[in-house]
């Protein structure tokens, strides 16, 4: 069976922000889709407003008889899940199509111009730039986003099918599952060390992943990184640079510096030189695509962010609240320069939820050193997502490599009122794990209490 004869498709870990991207565009196709996952989310509840079947218990009797048809159903899973999982072991023991997310992808996107979006760092905010600059410019585009954009409300931009954009995921070595036209490099750190061993077999598969460009496409890679390419920068000599850096009214405006030309005159409303960063590249491939400057500097100009990707809860003269997604050190690093450069003056805590015993484990001294640098962190207890816990990795080991005598452990339940007890005058959550369900609640008691 093929993705064409595919009457139903049945997602295992659908809450995923990647699967239920695909399950919007299945939903959109006019297919029956339905689902599994482990807890109900604002992203589940999104899906079932769209008639997406889904339950929360793990088990055969759970499922809609439309799915268990072997003739006419898709099985699509995440690797994030365990080997233990009874239905996944169930479709994998009866002859379904069995196929990982990624596979998916790539099947969708080979009859397509493809472009992919790779690096350990800057996925989600490149794609979304990208696929909203390709939408408002008219590309007959289907963009498959990993964060809710703010554009559109959405982890799945849809106005046509002769374009697509991807987010070429290192986890899992999934990308390699891709064969796109263009394709970009934001970063290679080390990460996912619980796949790859050590950060050389990660380097590896960036370069395989070059390898699957198909024939006269295009590589763009971030100035300084191993591998050759069209290369990005800011302020240097890449070939594509961002030029003349001015903010105004807390927005970057700038030039961009191609191999032909001077474009002049960009807006972006993110901060953070990472961010200018992300925009930059995907400037850069919407260029060599062949899209001109006055409708890219428009669309740029209107792009609003993705939803915990430094995103503003409250902004008054009084308080700043943001929430952002960052799970890695020069993440972290990343959100620390954009709010030093942003209010350069005021004290600034940071409430962390480390991600996975794994990595929290691998990057431990490096996590201190980008935590060390705010005026006061508060830690959460390690999320562990697909993970059993590591003897001795726990978040008090981690506060205490932090250098910084304004630190503490506070547990979940107790979060807002230890918040309500700083004076910092910017409060950032930061973390890729369930921390995000609880910025609602933290908005509205400090909300509140202001």
């Amino acid at each position: 069976m093929n993705l064409k004869q595919a009457n139903n498709v049945y997602f295992i870990g659908i809450g995923g922000i990647g699967m239920s991207a695909l399950a919007r565009y299945f939903v959109a196709k006019g297919l029956n889709v339905g689902g599994y996952d482990k807890t109900k989310t604002d992203i589940t509840n999104a899906l079932e407003d769209l008639g997406v079947l889904i339950h929360f218990e793990d088990g055969i009797k759970h499922i809609d008889n439309r799915f268990l048809n072997v003739e006419t159903t898709l099985i699509v899973y995440t690797p994030a899940i365990p080997n233990t999982h009874k239905e996944f072991n169930y479709f994998n023991s009866n002859g379904f199509q069995v196929m990982k997310r990624s596979q998916v992808l790539g099947e969708i996107t080979k009859q397509t111009f493809c472009l992919a979006v790779a690096g350990t760092h800057g996925k989600t905010t490149t794609t979304s730039i990208l696929g909203h600059l390709l939408n408002e410019c008219n590309v007959a585009v289907t963009a498959f986003l990993g964060g809710i954009s703010e554009n559109y409300n959405s982890n799945l931009i849809l106005k046509g099918t002769d374009v697509t954009v991807v987010e070429a995921d290192e986890f899992d070595r999934s990308f390699l599952a891709l064969s796109p036209d263009f394709a970009c490099i934001t970063s290679m750190d080390a990460d996912h060390l619980d796949i790859y061993g050590d950060a050389s077999e990660l380097e590896k598969s960036f370069v395989d992943f070059s390898e699957k460009i198909k024939p006269n496409g295009k590589l763009f890679v971030k100035n300084g990184l191993p591998i050759k390419g069209i290369s990005y920068g800011i302020e240097d000599d890449s070939d594509y640079s961002v030029k003349n850096i001015k903010i105004i009214n807390g927005s970057y405006v700038f030039d961009v510096k191609t191999p032909n030309a001077l474009l002049e005159n960009f807006k972006f409303n993110l901060p953070g030189r990472h961010n200018l960063s992300n925009a930059l590249i995907a400037l850069a491939m919407s260029v060599e695509y062949g899209l001109p400057q006055p409708q890219l500097a428009k669309a740029l100009a209107s792009y609003k962010g993705v939803k915990r990707r430094f995103t503003y809860q409250i902004k008054t003269d009084d308080l700043v609240y943001i929430d952002d997604y960052a799970h890695h050190p020069e993440e972290i690093k990343a959100v620390h320069q954009a709010v030093r450069e942003m209010y350069p003056d005021k004290k600034v805590l940071a409430i962390f939820q480390p991600h996975l015993f794994s990595r929290t484990k691998d990057f431990a001294n490096e996590f201190a050193d980008s935590l060390s640098k705010f005026d006061e962190v508060i830690l959460l207890d390690i999320y562990p997502a697909r993970e059993l816990p590591i003897e001795g990795v726990n978040s008090q080991w981690l506060l205490d490599k932090i250098r910084n005598d304004n630190k503490q452990l506070v547990q979940k339940s107790e979060l807002i009122q230890t918040i309500s007890l700083s004076n910092a005058s910017v409060i950032l959550t930061i973390g890729a794990g369930d921390i995000g369900e609880e910025v609602k609640h933290i908005k509205k008691a400090l909300s509140i209490a202001s």
